[in-house]
């Protein structure tokens, strides 16, 4: 290899190492040993993903929440249903196809959420379920459990921030590894239609169609819908 053709490859890494770091703060992290897949391979980057998940003040159609990247293109869409005995949301992509139902456990002391594949609710379509790690919080701890995680002793991955400052940030089960990092986004238009507005963004090589479901049973648990904590 030429010199030239050397130097070339090392401006262009230089180039996308400076670019995920941006993205991630400037903040050095471990790289992933293996891809975080779970709801699908086409929802992998190999570079950061930046999101932005705008909550729905006023729609019965369009969807709850919007999901979109820097240009303002649609990745997902999340509908709710407006009958329902529990709360139940529907992750669908730009064309209207379902990807997860998530609902609320019924009888839950943690504000369980799970996470079906498709429009499904069987229990052999679980996915990922999703709780407090805590009754009693005064930051936010939520724990992911994956289907095929049924002791559930260890979580697979973690939650944790101040959902009050709308900060947060999820890493792997271990809690060494960060994988995405939410942040409220404030304009004065989403002040003023008090709009809840997350700026998400997804590490390489993790499921950006995952990482948006959490963020959406994040906002769910937390909500004060009934009183609950």
């Amino acid at each position: 290899m030429g010199s030239c053709e050397f130097e070339t490859e090392r401006k262009t890494e230089t180039v996308i190492n400076g670019l995920a770091m941006s993205f991630m703060g400037g903040t050095s992290v471990a790289p992933l040993m293996n891809a975080v897949v779970v709801v699908g391979h086409q929802f992998l980057s190999p570079y950061p993903v930046d999101l932005t998940v705008t909550e729905k003040t006023m729609s019965l159609t369009d969807g709850d929440y919007a999901v979109t990247d820097a240009n303002g293109n649609v990745f997902f869409k999340v509908k709710g249903k407006l009958i329902s005995l529990r709360d139940k949301r529907l992750l669908q992509d730009a064309s209207g196809n379902t990807l997860l139902t998530m609902r609320e456990k019924m009888m839950s002391m943690h504000r369980r959420w799970q996470a079906f594949r498709g429009e499904s609710s069987d229990a052999k379509d679980l996915l990922f379920s999703v709780k407090k790690s805590s009754l009693l919080q005064f930051k936010t701890a939520l724990d992911v459990f994956l289907a095929s995680n049924t002791k559930e002793e260890v979580p697979d991955f973690k939650i944790q921030g101040s959902y009050f400052e709308r900060s947060c940030t999820i890493y792997n089960g271990d809690a060494s590894i960060v994988i995405a990092q939410m942040s409220k986004r404030y304009t004065a238009m989403n002040i003023v239609l008090g709009k809840d507005v997350f700026g998400v963004t997804v590490y390489p090589n993790v499921d950006y169609a995952f990482i948006t479901a959490l963020i959406v049973m994040l906002d769910e648990i937390n909500k004060d819908k009934d009183g609950r904590d």
